[in-house]
């Protein structure tokens, strides 16, 4: 079995457990992910089986598609809803949807931010939740994301008995982007404790809500002997690389691997490049890094059709 799997990631599983049930559903041991999404998010999880897992850095490097939901009045220590409450006050009665708009346009554009404790970023071998969970605080290593819109979509809405206000948006991002922590540095740019309260993923790795399909759905797939019609063929995680078809004569070079001219297939402006043969893709070549004459396959995904 070979391809891409778009899935439906429900509420309270891990992006690991989708993995460790897919396994069992579809009876092959070689199946990974594209994008860890925290067991409070639901949403596009895309699905590598196969050969296609040779192509998941690709996938990652995609934008991707949030809709949530900010609620200010307390932080937490997950900076989500799930978290213990670190800082709490009342919102005041005079922030406006106006204010909210503003702020959220700062964020347009590449900006810097500290990953949460609660996160699989790794500092000093060791990733930070396994940090927080022992009662540990590290130092955090800065990281660049790029927010490409932020936007409110809906009204927002005071609760009186709580003393919090929210309102719901929609974020489309870069890869690395840490949707909670935008929650946070909004609140903290209002001068508001905040933490993001729901958030569903709706796009990514070039997959959207409507392609994907749930563990049941897979499951019933595979009982009915149709799970191909819901795989993708791997070159779709591809389709933003510069791409050349090649003859039989060079597909006897590339599936070995061998190192070839850089003139003679790579554009100044590209730094990755496909070959394909006979409309699949069997390698992924980049500038060799001493013989710069030269570029050299990086992934070979296929030896033979």
């Amino acid at each position: 079995m070979e391809g891409l799997l778009p899935i439906w990631k429900e509420v309270g599983m891990t992006s690991h457990d989708v993995v460790f049930k897919l396994r069992k559903i579809l009876k092959t041991k070689k199946i990974g992910h594209s994008g860890t999404l925290d067991p409070d998010v639901d949403g596009v999880l895309p699905v590598a089986v196969g050969k296609a897992t040779k192509t998941i850095e690709y996938m990652m490097d995609s934008q991707k598609v949030y809709t949530g939901e900010v609620t200010f009045g307390f932080s937490t220590t997950t900076e989500d809803a799930s978290g213990e409450i670190v800082e709490q006050t009342s919102v005041p009665a005079d922030l406006n949807e106006e204010m909210i708009d503003k702020a959220l346009q700062s964020f347009i554009g590449e900006i810097k931010q500290t990953p949460p404790m609660y996160s699989a970023v790794k500092v000093n071998g060791k990733r930070l939740y396994e940090y927080a969970r022992q009662g540990i605080t590290v130092e955090r290593p800065t990281r660049k994301a790029q927010i490409h819109s932020f936007e409110r979509t809906s009204p927002l809405v005071f609760n009186q008995n709580q003393q919090t206000a929210a309102f719901k948006f929609k974020v489309e991002c870069g890869k690395g982007t840490y949707v909670r922590t935008l929650a946070v540095d909004l609140g903290l740019q209002l001068g508001l404790p905040s933490h993001m309260s729901q958030l569903t993923r709706k796009a990514s790795g070039g997959f959207t809500a409507d392609q994907a399909v749930t563990l049941g759905g897979v499951q019933e797939l595979m009982e009915a002997n149709r799970i191909e019609e819901k795989l993708y063929p791997l070159e779709t995680a591809l389709s933003g690389l510069e791409q050349v078809e090649i003859t039989d004569a060079l597909f006897e070079k590339i599936k070995n691997g061998s190192l070839l001219e850089k003139d003679s297939y790579m554009p100044p402006s590209v730094d990755r490049l496909v070959f394909v043969y006979q409309n699949k893709a069997v390698a992924i070549y980049a500038p060799h890094p001493s013989k710069t004459a030269f570029i050299k396959p990086v992934k070979v995904l296929r030896n033979e059709l």
